[in-house]
């Protein structure tokens, strides 16, 4: 990430790394051990979620999340360095490896002895070194897959029950020894075995087996082409191909940065010779990529820990979250189109486009895969067991074809590789957060923050949202995701729905406002891992992604206000709110770009109605409604009046 460093620091335009050409850190012994690890991870996950009882066995459910815990962080200690300059892996790593794969093992053995006799809070000597030895292993992994920010906000909280009555107002908490708290860490069930982990292990573990094998077997090519086909030879066709594309494998890798390093070497290129300006090029993509976290039916990891938290099924948070990733991307689609004839910009040439008949006739499995997943998780609400079948066709498909695509045997050990340093980073890094989540519970501050927010606050539904935006925001710095979404989750989310917020909406208002930072100076690392792809300054590609990526920002304060938008309230409610909604979103796509079909460039007066009567529009009232529009139509009736030059194309392409 060094580009992204500098980039940040000095504002210079950033060298881009592609990624595939550094060197690989796992060689030799590390690379057959981390197979072998991720093999045994992956027959333990699969007996335990189909409850096969293969050898007879069949673990409690603590005892199987220990393991979890144990192999997958014994992974990252091998595949994620101690430090940046570590390019092989060290003997310190090993030793870690070893006594994390050792530890978590034994705990294992003891779950139902630790539950039992209660060693959360009384444990005899040996168990409590364990458990202190088993918390440091935890902040290590933490510290070596995410965020510094991230690593000491896990240091901060995992001891904050030793000082916790020492701390002023609403801080204050119950008191914990050392013992205690590590005891408390370990062997109770809310910190580092608590419902981040449990979730991951119960479920995500397949989804991103699945998202491996979908990259693996060809399938970001796929989406690359089949979007190509549809959308490349419009006008403006390379942007309108990078949002689809990036929000179509987006959603299932869930990481804004690895999703633009991803498609965006392809993207970006193509949209800059077909006329795209260099920051514009960035921020489409950017605000594309980091569109794909909200993207049903995946949405990456926060989606399935944010229905455990509700104590919902998973298919009522992607109902949810719909109608607002489709707003959204509509309104990337509706800028790059608007951008595209203000500045007559062609589409790619026929000659470079893909058939889409033998895009589909070659990749055809794809979308059997996607629409097969989506009806296991809706339809059949089978969110455990669905990424695995999914992945097991996949598989399938590419053995049979492994002689067309000179698939050699290192490749299907590579794969597995892979899908151990994916797996294994999520779970370092919900491990670590879950030492925040278990503290902030043990010690009651959680509830006691949400409360005195809401008395601070005097129910004031606009301090309360802007308390939200600002701390989601600042945490979403230097955390990812869902890490910045789990922490709220437990001091913030209460708070809004004690003033009457919907958990639904209060939710996925967290949720939005931690991704805003991907595309938000002076952060922004969506929009900086672009600009160095592009070539070009990364706080130029911020700033404009943040103007195009705009609606990231109103929608959640939207649906807050309007539970509507997010399919709660009457059917005629909804409708109404989402017609307007997406007629809001045009007028604003059109204030931006200054531009409309038909009647050409704006003047200033005109986008200055459209863009007022476009956030007149989106206000949950029937009287703004019909105001915003009259506004608006103005807008249009003075730019019929005096158009700035001549009509330009009709209707979007």
């Amino acid at each position: 990430m060094s580009a992204s460093s500098s980039a940040h620091a000095s504002n210079e335009i950033p060298e881009f790394v592609d990624p595939s050409a550094q060197p690989k850190r796992l060689t030799g012994l590390s690379r057959w051990v981390v197979f072998a690890l991720t093999l045994l991870g992956l027959l333990i996950t699969v007996n335990q979620v189909f409850n096969l009882g293969l050898g007879n066995i069949r673990p409690i459910s603590t005892a199987y999340y220990y393991v979890i815990i144990g192999v997958f962080c014994a992974i990252g200690f091998l595949a994620f360095p101690a430090r940046a300059k570590d390019s092989q892996v060290r003997w310190y790593d090993w030793v870690l490896t070893l006594s994390t794969l050792g530890i978590a093992l034994w705990i294992s053995m003891n779950a139902q002895l630790a539950i039992d006799r209660g060693w959360n809070l009384d444990a005899p000597l040996g168990p409590t070194v364990i458990a202190a030895l088993f918390t440091a292993l935890a902040l290590e992994a933490v510290r070596r897959t995410g965020e510094t920010l991230l690593f000491v906000v896990c240091l901060v909280f995992g001891t904050f029950p030793m000082y916790a009555d020492h701390m002023p107002g609403f801080l204050w908490g119950v008191q914990f020894s050392f013992g205690g708290t590590v005891r408390e860490h370990v062997y109770g069930l809310q910190s580092i075995i608590g419902i981040p982990v449990q979730v991951v292990s119960d479920t995500l573990i397949g989804f991103l087996v699945f998202g491996v094998v979908l990259a693996n077997t060809g399938g970001s090519s796929f989406f690359m082409n089949f979007a190509s086909a549809l959308l490349g030879r419009s006008r403006g066709g390379p942007a309108k191909v990078a949002i689809v594309s990036s929000g179509l494998f987006g959603m299932l890798s869930g990481s804004p940065t690895s999703n633009v390093l991803t498609t965006g070497t392809l993207t970006i290129p193509t949209m800059k010779r077909c006329g795209y300006d260099p920051v514009y090029a960035g921020a489409i993509e950017s605000c594309a990529s980091t569109g794909g976290c909200l993207m049903p039916p995946v949405m990456g990891a926060a989606a399935f820990i944010m229905a455990s938290f509700l104590n919902l099924p998973y298919v009522h948070v992607i109902t949810a979250a719909l109608i607002p990733a489709l707003l959204y991307y509509s309104a990337l689609l509706l800028q790059s189109d608007l951008y595209a004839c203000r500045h007559n910009l062609s589409g790619v040439a026929a000659h470079e486009v893909p058939s889409l008949w033998r895009t589909l006739s070659s990749g055809w499995y794809y979308i059997v895969a996607l629409t097969v997943l989506t009806v296991l998780l809706v339809g059949w609400r089978i969110e455990a067991e669905a990424p695995f079948w999914v992945s097991l066709f996949l598989l399938l498909i590419a053995v049979m074809r492994a002689k067309r695509n000179g698939t050699r045997g290192d490749d299907w050990v590579q794969l597995v590789v892979d899908i151990g340093q994916a797996v294994a980073q999520l779970v370092c890094l919900i491990a670590g957060i879950g030492l925040i989540v278990g503290a902030m519970s043990v010690t009651g501050v959680a509830n006691a923050f949400s409360r005195e927010l809401v008395q601070m606050a005097g129910s004031n539904l606009g301090l309360l949202l802007a308390a939200g935006a600002l701390t989601s925001f600042i945490l979403g710095m230097g955390m990812t995701a869902s890490a910045c979404y789990i922490f709220l989750a437990i001091v913030l989310a209460p708070a809004l729905i004690k003033v009457g917020i919907d958990p639904m909406a209060a939710h996925l208002y967290i949720f939005y406002w931690g991704i805003v930072s991907f595309i938000t100076p002076p952060v922004a690392l969506a929009a900086i891992t672009a600009a160095a792809i592009a070539k070009a300054k990364p706080m130029e590609v911020g700033f404009k992604s943040l103007r195009i990526g705009l609606l990231l920002l109103l929608l959640p304060v939207l649906f807050v206000l309007q539970p509507a938008l997010i399919m709660k309230g009457e059917p005629g409610l909804i409708l109404q709110s989402v017609s307007t909604a997406f007629m809001a979103v045009v007028f604003l796509s059109a204030a931006f770009e200054g531009y409309i079909w038909r009647l050409g460039h704006l003047t200033m007066v005109s986008r200055l109605c459209l863009g007022v009567g476009g956030l007149m529009m989106f206000i949950p009232e029937l009287y703004t409604d019909l105001a915003g529009m009259g506004v608006a139509l103005l807008g249009l009736v003075l730019a019929r009046i005096k158009p700035g030059v001549p009509p330009g194309p009709l209707r979007p392409a």
